[in-house]
């Protein structure tokens, strides 16, 4: 019998999450013969495989490729009806998986669905760290959703039709990070299908615990926004005058951080500027790269 859905987790030396992961997925009210749980295991050196062995889920392996090729290998693989991507830092709700399926198929009467996503919330933590993520909202799905040219639905909480992210060749794998803006574009283009938001559907982030891991987090964001824009130069212009102006205000959040206040205001301002500066760095050493620039040259016309 068809599944109806299949969870694909990818991960990278993270057994440290995973079990909470695993556990949460587990016990999901969907009927058990509705749904599987693949992890993708993308060359860790930790204890990732034997924490998703302990689990009994489908696990696959692959040698360390990235995230995108981990997702891309889940999807082949599966037999379901649909993919619901999350991550190996996320604890799903025990009614996820139930509320986006009710979605798609109520929404199916209408018509064909391209997918539907879910809310992404913080898990309770005493982090200043995971306090800053909050309060900037840079999960927040209906923000990026509703993204005036490019909306996209982060991977932490988005379930997509099989048969629509295979004819599309699945997700860009020259991505190291920030793939999904790209492969939600790809596929809205391809398929006049709506794609849905429900708020019910809610996963629960683990957000970084230190200044440290957030800074690599965000480097890596940077990284792959300047990524996108190499691929759709077209359409997003970028050059000098707007690098210089981007760390014009790099240069004001570094202001603001210094101002001695306390509490929400001073932990957001420190927050602001170690996030942009982290992004700025990782984009500035990726956009402005020969090397980088000749990867994204093949194939940048198809996309604009």
């Amino acid at each position: 019998m068809t599944l109806d859905i299949s969870v694909v987790v990818p991960v990278y030396n993270g057994a440290r999450m995973l079990g909470s992961c695993l556990e949460a997925l587990s016990r999901q009210a969907l009927a058990k013969d509705r749904y599987e749980i693949i992890v993708v295991d993308d060359g860790s050196v930790d204890d990732t495989v034997a924490t998703a062995k302990a689990f009994g889920v489908r696990l696959l392996e692959q040698a360390h490729a990235g995230e995108a090729a981990a997702r891309n290998l889940g999807t082949r693989e599966s037999n379901a009806k649909w993919i619901a991507f999350t991550d190996a830092d996320c604890i799903p709700t025990r009614r996820w998986l139930e509320h986006l399926l009710i979605r798609v198929e109520r929404e199916w009467q209408n018509g064909p669905v391209l997918g539907v996503a879910g809310q992404i919330i913080g898990s309770p933590s005493n982090s200043p760290t995971a306090r800053y993520t909050e309060m900037s909202g840079s999960l927040k799905m209906e923000i990026h959703l509703n993204h005036p040219v490019f909306p996209y639905a982060p991977f932490t909480n988005a379930m997509y039709a099989r048969e629509c992210l295979i004819s599309v060749g699945g997700i860009d794998e020259r991505f190291r990070h920030y793939p999904a803006p790209d492969l939600h574009h790809r596929l809205i283009r391809m398929f006049e299908y709506p794609f849905y938001f429900e708020p019910k559907a809610v996963v629960l982030h683990q957000h970084r615990s230190t200044w440290r891991e957030y800074w690599r987090q965000q480097y890596g964001y940077g990284v792959g926004y300047a990524q996108f824009l190499l691929l759709y130069k077209g359409q997003i212009p970028w050059d000098l005058q707007r690098e210089l102006a981007a760390w014009a205000k790099i240069s004001l959040y570094a202001l603001q951080a210094c101002i001695p206040n306390r509490g929400d205001v001073g932990l957001f301002c420190r927050g602001r500027f170690i996030q942009q500066l982290a992004q700025r760095l990782g984009f500035a050493r990726t956009y402005w790269d020969k090397n980088e620039r000749r990867i994204w040259e093949d194939g940048v016309a198809n996309r604009s």
